[in-house]
């Protein structure tokens, strides 16, 4: 578990955009292969398997009634005397993929994720989604066409 929660992690940032919804959605996976660990480890590609748990925990969570989280303000005394780096410009150009990349539907932004995020194959990305080589292909060619013309991404001069 410990060697796959960054990966998964990421992956699942990917999907969700947001951090904390990625740490929950790789912690419900790791539990759920956990619990059925018999046919995880028969599984071909136990790696796909749970790449798989995780997108269906993800498509779940849609299902579910969510709650919107709203963080107070910090107050300025404890802010007065701190030095903040000023990395903005590499904020500003990841909040832009990651709109653009919230604007896809899912199937083609589990494609984007697990095609060129996690550095996976066409067959490997197939194998995780269930799904043929050629959707993989078309579900990727059909993403990064929607990303080129992303109005997002074209305002922050970002290429893909």
């Amino acid at each position: 578990m410990v060697s796959r929660w960054g990966g998964l992690v990421r992956f699942a940032y990917g999907l969700t955009g947001d951090r904390g919804h990625a740490e929950d959605l790789a912690q419900t996976a790791l539990a759920k292969a956990y619990a059925s660990w018999s046919r995880v480890r028969r599984a071909e590609d136990p790696d796909a398997y749970v790449r798989r748990i995780l997108i269906n925990a993800n498509h779940r969570r849609f299902r579910k009634r969510r709650v919107e989280e709203r963080t107070g303000d910090v107050p300025v005394d404890v802010l007065q005397g701190l030095t903040i780096a000023d990395d903005t410009g590499a904020f500003d150009e990841r909040e832009a993929l990651m709109s653009a990349l919230m604007e896809l539907p899912p199937k083609q932004r589990a494609v984007v994720v697990l095609r060129y995020w996690d550095g996976l194959t066409e067959t490997q990305a197939a194998t995780v989604l269930g799904c043929s080589v050629g959707t993989v292909k078309s579900q990727a060619s059909r993403a990064l066409a929607k990303l080129r013309a992303s109005a997002q991404l074209q305002d922050r001069s970002l290429t893909l």
